[in-house]
């Protein structure tokens, strides 16, 4: 099984393919999942703004369109161009998705390869709308 520390090298490597001539801020995401895969993203922008996908979305949904839909842990990394900076939250919408594929427990990964913290998604979206609402 892939570490931690592995899965947050991952998302540092997506973070070089990522397409940001807009904001400059990079991000990457490694996405495990229960059956061991790994899934990486990156932010991929656009001039218009509303077709920019974000790293985690990008993560999510490439396992989805390949038949993977349980999940164990996220690692995000990100920050300006040149930089890492040390805690790169997932946005709403990112936390959504999560949401829609993960259980409460589902960990979510912050930081980069040398210093990095595990937090729930529970505790970075209370009180989450999920499947359970409709």
């Amino acid at each position: 099984m892939i570490t931690d520390k592995e899965l947050m090298i991952k998302a540092a490597e997506a973070r070089g393919r990522s397409y940001t001539p807009y904001s400059h801020y990079r991000v990457g995401a490694a996405l495990l999942s229960k059956d061991g895969s790994v899934f990486t993203g990156c932010n991929i922008e656009n001039a218009t703004y509303t077709p920019t996908v974000c790293a985690e979305r990008t993560a999510f949904f490439k396992a989805v369109s390949e038949g993977v839909t349980e999940f164990e842990k996220i690692a995000i990394v990100g920050g300006r161009e040149g930089e890492v900076s040390e805690f790169c939250s997932p946005c709403g919408v990112c936390r959504q998705v999560m949401a829609e594929f993960c259980d409460e427990n589902f960990i979510v990964l912050l930081g980069n390869a040398d210093k990095f913290s595990a937090y729930p998604l529970k505790e970075i979206l209370p009180f989450a709308f999920t499947k359970k609402e409709l």
